[in-house]
């Protein structure tokens, strides 16, 4: 006999929904569909739902809709939606959130989902007087973003990219996809440098020149000039309509620091994602955690779960302790994964690389195996590798000994006793929301036919947006054979 509690249920106030603030959500539903233990109200700026922004490039070349960007909302007693809401002011000690509409919400557990805003670099002409970006300067951080960029970009006519990190890349693909000829330069010596290694990036940079993509790295941009375009340091001009700054970001902690919440680089969090105001929490890219995750889907999604764990009284034991980060490009006709310690100066003592580098056909790939486990690893062009290097990374488990089979692919070859895995267990193809192929064949065998009703039923593609093909290949493919047989 389940017992059910005649205590009051707790009011938890979400501050962002965004993609963090809209899973703590639904994770919160999951675990209390009847809104008996916790009555969650989620605060958003934005007047329509919740979106999947990390797919906003593709907007641009018409990849998706907006409708196949929406976030899944469980429609439960214990939720409540203020959209077009914008929280100004907390009160820890009263435990109230003011509004801009007036109102004032009381709560007895804060969480803080504010993400992070565009940080415009220090760049001569890229901000007006009031700190909003210039004439032909926009961001692509949400939807009024990206509606921005479409009114300033037209096929056959130049535009610039400043940052050539993944969301750089990922949305110069998009533009040259839409007929805009596009230049991506990067400060870093190599674009994106916190992920790859040199000569992968050279790899990478060579693909992008093939498909019209100019890439300008170690390059120093010294002014933006309307009309004319972006100038380099070595006066350079860099022809352009429109400037895309994807150059970093800052945390939105103004709530917070206002109210007296320590505050580092983002809200200081511990384990148990409580900031130094124990009833207030932060997940997402607006906390700092000392095992990181912020920039990063995934993490951000573990800490949604691991809080509604804890605020649901579902496992009043969970903790997050940590990211280990696996980023995938997103962009068309490429394929790039990469994990860990790639480059040679952060690689740990003792590192084993392997190595395949075939420039002419644009792969490359670096294995680094440090106490037998995967430590980093980048796979451009190497598709089938990924799920089972991604799975090795993730579970910390031994490498096989025929690594380079296992690059090529070749799990059977190098150890496995199970489909797709080393161990038994099957790799994701949603990493974000582990999901299976088993899963998604599932999904299909009891309707979901559609990319938006599989992420319904699985939540596949709702994460990083990294196995969008991978699932829109596998719904071709039971379309026209029907799916395998499962169990």
């Amino acid at each position: 006999m389940t017992r059910r509690s005649t205590l009051p249920a707790r009011r938890i106030v979400v501050v962002g929904n965004g993609m963090t603030g809209a899973r703590f959500a639904e994770e919160a539903a999951r675990r209390d569909p009847d809104g008996r233990r916790v009555r969650v109200t989620l605060v958003g700026a934005e007047p329509g739902p919740a979106y999947n922004r990390v797919l906003l490039p593709g907007l641009i070349d018409g990849a998706y809709a907006p409708r196949d960007i929406a976030l899944p909302e469980p429609q439960t007693a214990g939720i409540t939606r203020l959209r077009g809401t914008a929280a100004t002011g907390i009160d820890p000690r009263e435990r109230t959130v003011d509004l801009d509409t007036g109102e004032r919400l009381d709560y007895d557990e804060l969480v803080l989902a504010t993400g992070a805003r565009a940080a415009l670099p220090p760049l001569r002409g890229l901000a007006a007087a009031d700190g909003t970006p210039a004439e032909g300067v926009t961001a692509l951080r949400d939807l009024a973003d990206q509606r921005r960029l479409a009114h300033l970009v037209r096929p056959g006519a130049p535009a610039v990219v400043l940052g050539g990190g993944v969301l750089g890349l990922e949305t110069a693909r998009a533009l040259t996809g839409a007929g805009v000829r596009v230049a991506v330069v990067e400060a870093a010596p190599w674009i994106m440098r916190r992920q790859i290694d040199r000569a992968c990036a050279q790899v990478l940079a060579r693909a992008y020149e093939d498909l019209g993509v100019r890439v300008h790295a170690w390059r120093v941009a010294d002014r933006w000039a309307p009309g004319s375009g972006l100038v380099l340091d070595d006066g350079t001009v860099l022809a352009g309509d429109a400037i895309v700054v994807t150059a970093g970001v800052r945390p939105a902690v103004e709530l917070a620091d206002k109210a007296g919440v320590k505050v580092e680089h983002g809200v200081v969090v511990d384990d148990r994602l409580a900031s130094s105001e124990p009833r207030i929490h932060a997940i997402g890219d607006c906390a700092s955690h000392p095992g990181g995750g912020a920039g990063l889907v995934q993490p951000g999604y573990e800490q949604a779960r691991v809080l509604a764990d804890l605020l649901t009284g579902a496992d009043p034991a969970a903790r997050y302790t940590g990211a280990r980060p696996v980023t995938r490009l997103k962009a068309q006709g490429i394929d790039l994964t990469a994990m860990g310690a790639t480059d040679d100066e952060a690689a740990e003592p003792g590192t084993e690389s392997v190595v395949v580098s075939d420039p002419a056909k644009r792969r490359y790939a670096k294995l680094n195996v440090a106490g037998g486990r995967v430590s980093g690893a980048v796979l451009l062009g190497f598709p089938e590798a990924s799920p089972e290097v991604s799975r090795l990374f993730d579970e910390g488990a031994a490498v096989p000994e025929d690594r380079l089979g296992l690059l090529q692919g070749r799990p059977e070859e190098a150890g496995a006793e199970g489909e797709g895995s080393a161990g038994g267990r099957e790799a994701h193809v949603c990493r974000c929301n582990a999901v299976t192929r088993t899963d998604i064949e599932q999904a299909w065998l009891d309707g979901a036919r559609t990319r938006p009703a599989i992420a319904q039923a699985t939540r596949a593609t709702t994460g990083c947006g990294g196995c969008t093909r991978d699932v829109d290949a596998l719904l071709k493919a039971m379309d026209g054979k029907g799916a395998a047989k499962v169990g």
